[in-house]
């Protein structure tokens, strides 16, 4: 059992723990949360005892092995395996003493060194730091290659391997998916379900949480507070208590309000409207939840596009890759406002390629990649932070975006991102990953697109700003093609997956459950191996081609009823803006003197015409709508 007992610590000028106590029982996993710059990463310092507190005691470390995932990236000439292998240090110093013992000619030293790799169990240890290298996306050829030739995400993948390995009684780890894709997140979290030591993990990936971890530990206002469950365990809770003291939810109460003025319109059968479904689970999710992102720093919103095309891109029986290497072939891709689509597929199947080709940054090998007027691509990628200018501020980022917009713009849609006052004004430099990549959205955002493109948009943002993110896809009028290990932002924000698999783009029936579950169905050790909809047999080319053409016929027959409801919902829209405007006129009571009645007599004559056009408008909707499911649950 570890114990922190009113624990103190001031880094500089800033107090990060206060009195602050917890209790981590053997065995025990437990998420640790808090917002950006609370202490989490302090936390892991003291019991690395990389820091002394500077007050309070913390006992039981004593004797314990520790297991740390670093964040740092270092350079060393080890192959990949044996990078890994080195996280359990006792077994590579056997390892090395005997390759010295066997090279000197010393058989008995030998003979003690084997005795001793038997009991570390090391000779199984090349192939358990295979099993983890595979679990975690890398190639079996890509082994023996040194660590020093991997790019920065691959080495932290090497570093989380290395903790792995390490025979440890305490586990702590620092943001482990966040240079993972979909399927190795999930094989993460298995592995760490059979974990027997006590994890304490920093994680911003609450379907991670909710999966990994039985307490949250969350660090706020200089101390450390315990909740049962994982992150939606403590939502829920938080959310309870703050209802107890009556906190005004101002800011949920307009969100509230917007969903039910969108729903209202279909209440007739919402539960047949796709929009309407999902703000619905928003509102019910909304009203045990939200709370406890009350006080969160961000509200933003992607601008609505203006002049639009339908499509607004395409790309028709493509290849694409690079150099002379096809990585996805005959792939179509047709984009229209309104589109929310998700990617599926192990790391290296080429959903970045994809993405890419989808943007014209990657030249198509073959087809053809057809723009629609007005066409507007904000890109989200993990690159865009390494072009950020480190020595400008987000002010000035934004401002050569629009030299003529006024400062006072500029500063408030910056608020939205938590960029206040002076800090939108200082050089970004010395900010944290997770503020370099608000910066990067914030970015995107003003340039107001029609077609968001997002790679792994949630790495280093906490969950605050993840939630202010889903809510402001929710909003966004335009297309969405999203790439992301983040369960949860998936589900809420895409409404079609495409699964990009053995050199394929193809429609994906499941959901985003049904993707999880086949991959953890999936030997362990294999778990980066291909992962597709399970199905009775194989497909050979022809089925596939066959799925392919039916396919794109659905989507041909679909295409002109969902551009029809798309334009009803503007007509719709518009309707709803002017009876919003004319019920406005009709509240003032000067309208209702002697003298005005022939002004309210006709102002009454509209709000009625407006009402039945609205009404019309709206059953025509429905029983589109109702066409539109028919036809998707034929398979036509």
């Amino acid at each position: 059992m570890i114990i922190l007992e009113n624990i103190a610590l001031r880094r500089g000028q800033k107090l990060l723990f206060s009195d602050a106590s917890a209790t981590l029982q053997p065995g025990q996993k437990l998420a640790l949360i808090g917002g950006n710059g609370c202490g989490k990463s302090s936390l892991f310092a003291l019991l690395l005892d990389h820091l002394q507190a500077d007050a309070g005691d913390i006992r039981g470390l004593k004797g314990l092995r520790i297991s740390h995932m670093a964040q740092e990236t270092e350079t060393s000439d080890l192959t990949a395996r044996d990078y890994v292998i080195a996280g359990d240090e006792a077994l590579y110093q056997v390892l090395q003493d005997l390759a010295a013992a066997d090279a000197a000619g010393e058989y008995e030293q030998s003979a003690t060194l084997h005795q001793r790799m038997e009991e570390l169990d090391g000779y199984s240890a090349e192939r358990r730091a295979e099993q983890l290298l595979l679990g975690l996306g890398f190639q079996r050829e890509k082994m023996e290659a040194p660590m020093s030739s991997f790019s920065g995400g691959w080495r932290i993948r090497l570093n989380l391997a290395r903790a792995l390995m390490a025979p440890s009684d305490l586990m702590l780890l620092d943001e482990p998916t966040n240079h993972l894709d979909l399927d190795t997140t999930l094989w993460l979290q298995s592995w760490l379900q059979g974990y027997r030591g006590t994890l304490l993990m920093i994680s911003h990936d609450r379907d991670f949480i909710d999966a990994t971890c039985e307490r949250t530990l969350e660090i706020a206002r200089q101390a450390l507070t315990a909740y049962r469950g994982g992150y939606s365990d403590y939502e829920r809770q938080r959310a309870e208590q703050m209802a107890q003291q009556q906190v005004q939810y101002d800011k949920q109460q307009r969100r509230i309000a917007d969903i039910e003025d969108f729903v209202r319109r279909f209440r007739a059968k919402a539960t047949k409207a796709r929009q309407a479904q999902s703000r619905l689970k928003e509102l019910e999710r909304m009203q045990k939840v939200a709370q406890a992102h009350v006080d969160s720093p961000f509200s933003f919103g992607f601008p609505q596009p203006g002049k639009v095309s339908d499509p607004l891109l395409t790309l028709s029986d493509a290849s694409l890759g690079h150099g002379d290497r096809a990585v996805l072939t005959k792939v179509s891709v047709s984009l229209s406002p309104g589109d929310r689509i998700g990617l599926l597929g192990k790391n290296g199947a080429g959903k970045t390629t994809l993405l890419k080709s989808l943007t014209g940054e990657l030249p198509l090998m073959g087809g053809e990649r057809t723009e629609g007027a007005h066409l507007q691509i904000g890109y989200f990628d993990q690159q865009q932070l390494e072009v950020l200018d480190l020595d400008a501020s987000a002010f000035l980022h934004i401002q050569r975006l629009s030299p003529k917009a006024r400062d006072q713009e500029i500063l408030d849609f910056l608020g939205g991102f938590d960029f206040r006052g002076d800090r939108a004004k200082e050089a970004i430099r010395p900010f944290s990953g997770g503020e370099k990549a608000r910066l990067a959205l914030a970015h995107v955002a003003w340039q107001a697109p029609n077609v968001l493109i997002l790679d792994e948009p949630t790495n280093h943002l906490d969950l605050d700003m993840r939630h202010a993110l889903e809510v402001a896809l929710q909003d966004y009028a335009g297309a969405i093609v999203l790439v992301s290990h983040d369960r949860h932002l998936l589900r809420n924000s895409v409404e079609q997956l495409l699964l990009v698999n053995e050199g394929t783009v193809d429609d994906y029936a499941g959901d985003v459950e049904t993707y999880e579950k086949w991959v953890l169905s999936s030997n362990p050790a294999e778990a980066a191996a291909p992962a597709a909809a399970p199905i009775a047999a194989p497909e050979d080319s022809g089925d596939r081609k066959a799925r392919r053409q039916a396919a794109a016929h659905q989507r041909a027959q679909l295409q002109p009823l969902k551009k029809s409801l798309r334009q009803l919902e503007q007509r719709i829209e518009k309707g709803q803006q002017s009876l919003r405007a004319l019920q406005s006129k009709l509240a003032d009571g000067d309208l209702y003197a002697e003298n005005a009645g022939s002004e309210l007599a006709e102002l009454l004559k509209q709000e009625g015409q407006l009402k039945g056009e609205l009404a019309e408008l709206e059953n025509e909707w429905l029983a589109q709508q109702e066409a539109l499911d028919a036809l998707e649950a034929s398979g036509v």
